[in-house]
């Protein structure tokens, strides 16, 4: 039988499963998350699409019609099917043109207003038949021999391929992008074992690429699905969102229309901090910014479940160095052509804990970045308890910022006999409940401890190096302290002293 799996067809043995077509095909796939199967029943393809897929010789880039009813539009429904191997003919920093071809636009004098990615036909010299698609890198005017409609369409994904494409490059093919009338049956499942029939169309996961519009935007997405996972704690006909950094302040830096495939992010009100893919074209808004777009799995958003979670990809890689020792962020750097000056302790053993610019954009963009270390007995690795203390470590994240960053700061507010007591430079108890929660029944050597608000000094963090049947590791009754987790490497402590910043990493962010 024959089977899709991503995009990619495979034939399968009979009665194979889905375990099966992933490990023959190598597909992206993560233990527990959601596998969408379309079935489908019947071609009912729309005529007519508003966004296009254009394949090049350097990847491709999806584009949108602005106005399906204008001249350019009309025109480019017509003829696109003809602009197959046509060849880039110039580029410059403004633009990058495709070229020539023959039409019967009529070009209009004087200057055309270009935004960044858009697109309009360009007659040089005004003649018709020798008529180029000009593809804008900025936003800018300039004269191209374009009908007086000017733009008619915009990128929406593959924006990068623009600035990679150059002279002796050429379009490969054009496809519509069609929405299906009657999709068929489709399943959302995370069972394996499922069976497959011939025709089955499977996606194990999203691939969004990241907008360069929305540097500090992209970190939050990095930060919710740091996991490698989406989860959809709400869904409608438009869209599916993640609340897990529900109230989270995000920068708001792209106002864009939110087309079919959109990733954004609210911004302000009681709904910021939830993430959101659309799946369906919504038109821009000020309280959602916009910071990628899916360019493979579209169809996994609109079949999973609310409840499920997805495995997510994104184009690019975070790059977070934080963590990291110096040696190893050069060695991982220099894969990707990236300057790292050393700052701080520089020796090869130091740990990074600070990065400049912060954003993987602005890193990508300067190829270059500054890393802070500090030595190795500075930084203490831990291990937190998801299962046991959940609310308990969403106000230890927020408050030594493990939140966004794989590393967090702790300074040492007093040590006392085996006692090491901390207190975050933010304080999120002032917005974050600390409940009783995990209380324990005696205190054990190395485990961190939280005073909760059945005590007056909540928020306080404290570690003791020795067993204590009275009190807890902040020093309260143990009724009053929650255990959030260990310090794997206690004896580092013994050398810190009050005052001194202890730098916490968590095991599971090792590597």
């Amino acid at each position: 039988m024959t089977v899709e799996i991503n995009g990619q067809e495979l034939k399968l043995p009979e009665s194979s499963t889905l375990e099966d077509a992933i490990k023959v095909s190598n597909a992206p796939y993560k233990k527990g998350t959601a596998i969408g199967i379309l079935i489908e029943k019947e071609d009912q393809r729309s005529q007519a699409s508003k966004e296009y897929l254009v394949k090049t010789s350097k990847g491709e880039f999806k584009i949108e019609l602005l106005d399906e009813s204008s001249p350019s539009s009309k025109r480019w429904i017509s003829i696109f099917k003809d602009l197959t191997e046509l060849p880039v003919r110039w580029t410059n920093k403004d633009v990058l043109a495709f070229g020539p071809f023959s039409t019967d636009m009529e070009p209009a004098r004087g200057n055309s207003d270009m935004e960044r990615f858009t697109m309009l036909f360009g007659a040089g010299g005004g003649d018709a038949a020798n008529t180029h698609l000009i593809v804008s890198k900025t936003r800018h005017s300039a004269e191209y021999g374009a009908p007086e409609e000017g733009v008619f369409a915009r990128l929406i994904s593959g924006k990068h391929v623009i600035s990679d494409l150059d002279r002796g490059d050429r379009i490969l093919s054009i496809e519509p992008v069609v929405e299906w009338e009657k999709v068929g049956e489709h399943i959302s499942t995370t069972d394996l074992s499922t069976k497959l029939e011939d025709g089955f169309r499977i996606f194990t996961y999203i691939k969004i690429e990241i907008d360069q519009l929305a540097p500090e935007g992209a970190e939050f997405f990095f930060a919710v699905t740091k996991d490698g996972t989406f989860h959809i704690d709400y869904l409608s006909t438009s869209f599916i969102s993640d609340h897990r950094f529900q109230g989270e302040l995000v920068t708001y830096e792209n106002f864009e229309a939110r087309s079919t495939g959109s990733v954004f992010v609210r911004t302000v009100g009681y709904g910021a901090g939830k993430l959101f893919i659309s799946t369906d074209a919504r038109t821009s808004s000020i309280m959602h910014s916009v910071i990628g777009h899916v360019v493979q799995g579209i169809e996994l958003a609109r079949i999973a479940e609310k409840g499920q979670k997805v495995m997510v990809e994104s184009v690019p890689d975070r790059i977070m160095l934080l963590g990291m020792t110096n040696a190893e962020a050069e060695a991982q750097m220099a894969q990707k052509d990236i300057e790292v000056t050393r700052a701080g302790y520089t020796g090869d053993d130091g740990f990074i804990v600070k990065q400049s610019p912060s954003t993987s954009i602005e890193i990508l963009q300067e190829k270059k970045v500054t890393v802070q270390g500090v030595d190795p007995e500075m930084l203490v690795k831990i291990e937190l308890y998801d299962d046991l203390a959940p609310k308990t470590l969403d106000f230890f994240r927020h408050a030594v910022g493990l939140q966004y960053d794989p590393v967090g700061l702790l300074p040492v507010m007093m040590t006392y006999e085996n006692t090491y007591i901390f207190k975050a430079e933010k304080p999120a108890e002032s917005y974050k409940e600390i409940f009783p929660e995990n209380t324990p029944a005696k205190a054990i050597a190395g485990e961190i401890g939280v005073t909760n608000q059945a005590a007056k000094r909540a928020g306080m963090i404290g570690v003791k190096l020795a067993d204590d049947d009275l009190f807890g590791p902040t020093g309260e009754r143990l009724g009053n302290t929650n255990i959030i987790g260990k310090i794997l490497d206690p004896e580092k402590l013994r050398h810190f002293k009050d005052g001194d910043q202890m730098y916490v990493l968590e095991s599971s962010k090792e590597e």
